[in-house]
Formats: C-alpha cells, structure tokens, sequence
C-alpha cells in the first residue's frame, strides 16, 4: 500500500541545539523564505542554502519544485513555529491558501539553509509513543503465506519511506515456482491469496470498518482510497491493528464490536492502491493513519520456513504459517 507524497528536499548536517523557542537566526530565515516564496523570488531562496545544499539541490531543481508547489497550495498565509525535531530542525506549522503542510528548516553555523522539507504538517509532541506491540499475536491468516515486502530496510520493505506505515507487510500465497497466481494472473480469481480469510490476531475492537471498494483488475490501482477496504482493530494495550485491501463486501465485523484471537475478518482482496491479491497488515499508534506512526510488529509463535520462531518480524521472502 503507498501513499501519494507531494516532495521532499532534505540534505542535513548534524547541529545540535535543544531550547524548544524559536531561536532568532531561525526566524530571520523562515521569515526571508516566507517573503521571497509568496513573491516568486525563487533565486534568493536558493542563495540562502549552504554551498552542499546547492550542490545537492540546483536552482533549476528548487525553482521547478517551488513551483509546483505553489501552484498546488497557493501562498503561504500563516506560519507558526512548533518544535525542533532531531535536535536542530525547525518545524513550521504552515498554512498555505489552499493546504496545510510541515515546513522544516535546518541551519548551518552560518545560517545558510542546509535542509529543507514539505511535507504534510503532523505534531506528534502529544501523540502516543509504541516502539513495538506487547500484545501477543498471531499471524491473521490461516495456511502458509509469503512475505512479499517485511523488514526494515528500503531493499526488504518499501514501506519504510512513510512514516505510517514504515513496519508494515504485504503478504500473498506463492506456489512452488514463487508464483503468487494459478495460471495468466489476468484475473483475481487466479490468484492464490483471493477469497482467503482473514482473521483477529488477538483479542480487541473494531474501530474502523471500510467495505464497498471495488477490487481491482490486476495491474491496475485505485489511488481514490488507497488503503481500500479496510478494518482496523485496538488492542488492550493501544496497538492499532490496521488491515488494507480486502475483497469487496467481504468484511464479516462491524465498528464497535469485540472481536476474539482467531474470529473472521473478511476475506483478501484486491482494493485500494493494490496491484494484485494481498494483504497489507501494520501497526500503528493512533487510528488515524494520516498523522500515525508506525511500530514493529512481532508474532508470538510461528513457523517461518519450516522453523519455529518466538517473538518474531517477519522478513521479505520469508514463507510463514500459525504454530
């Protein structure tokens, strides 16, 4: 499952700082970027940024950025200043006439910009922090599956690029050959993993349920609602449990409803920003995935090629089943 990014810039150079108040080169900075934004004087801006900035970032790259930006969001109409991240990166709230995003600014020792982001505006000062699940689960299907994208490098998981979704898996069913459908693929009957259900990891509450999204034809992708249909579980312990793509009209539980280890969910299907038959499967720490942060997840106890593993994360290619 990916989500769609607008840009992001960033070359960093490690600065440390640690007051949380707006410190005053900052604001001179983010006050001249605001001013030459809103006027179009994309050269200025450039000349702001450090020698490796430039280097990293040309002008016709930071104009063509800026740019577009502009014409998606319009002007910047408010901009307030919220935090420090990692030490020394500034993060503006920043409205803009037609969208609300993050800006982040980092300084070198002489004030020139040395990194720079948009991106969708999240203060996570107040949100719950999970590094990982303590509850215990097991995997949310029956039978062998394989682990097409898990792990927590960009290699092994793409998914590690977006902050949501940064431990998540898409697991499918392959055959022997590796193939993850029966004969053409050309249609989602074919596929191993479709109509195959899917089940509670672990004891929680529904709190989210999307049914009614079309599947897809194989190959293709409905960009509309990415996540497709979808139901989210919460844990004893706060865990988001958060399930994308299942098949149409599928979904067997209701928002609100308790649900126990092993009840039936839905079945796998190919909805959303899905290119064939899978089961996307993360956690996170709030409900809503546009400001979520993702945590690892590990199972109690399951067979992964062959060999039982105790609180485990799968990894890409990996063949895994329930104890």
């Amino acid at each position: 499952m990916k989500h769609i990014a607008l840009i992001i810039v960033m070359v960093l150079v490690a600065n440390i700082t640690f007051a949380q108040t707006e410190k005053t080169s900052y604001k001179i900075v983010a006050e001249k970027f605001e001013k030459n934004f809103n006027e179009d004087n994309f050269d200025i801006i450039f000349s702001m940024f450090s020698d490796d900035m430039k280097k990293a970032v040309p002008l016709n790259k930071i104009t063509a950025f800026l740019t577009n930006l502009k014409s998606q969001a319009g002007k910047i109409t408010n901009r307030e200043f919220v935090t420090y991240e990692n030490g020394s990166v500034a993060l503006y709230k920043t409205n803009f006439e037609r969208a609300l995003y993050g800006l982040n600014i980092s300084l070198d020792h002489n004030s020139n910009i040395n990194g720079f982001m948009v991106k969708p505006f999240k203060d996570n000062r107040n949100l719950p922090k999970i590094e990982r699940n303590t509850t215990k689960l097991i995997l949310p299907f029956r039978g062998e599956w394989t682990v097409l994208w898990g792990g927590d490098t960009q290699e092994l998981n793409y998914h590690v690029i977006e902050e949501s979704q940064k431990n998540a898996f898409d697991i499918l069913i392959t055959n022997d050959k590796g193939q993850s459908y029966k004969t053409d693929g050309l249609t989602n009957e074919d596929y191993y993993a479709f109509g195959k259900e899917l089940i509670a990891p672990c004891d929680g509450e529904v709190v989210l349920v999307v049914d009614g999204v079309k599947d897809n034809t194989p190959g293709t992708m409905n960009p509309v609602y990415i996540p497709g249909n979808t139901v989210i579980i919460k844990t004893a312990n706060g865990e988001y449990l958060f399930f994308a793509h299942f098949k149409q009209l599928s979904i067997k539980v209701k928002q609100g409803q308790k649900v126990k280890q092993g009840d039936l969910l839905g079945l796998c299907g190919n909805s959303g920003n899905s290119t064939e038959p899978h089961l996307h499967f993360h956690i996170q720490n709030v409900e809503n995935l546009t400001i979520a942060t993702g945590a690892k997840c590990y199972f109690d106890e399951i067979l992964v090629n062959g060999e039982l593993k105790t609180n485990y994360s799968p990894i890409k290619d990996e063949k895994i089943r329930n104890k």
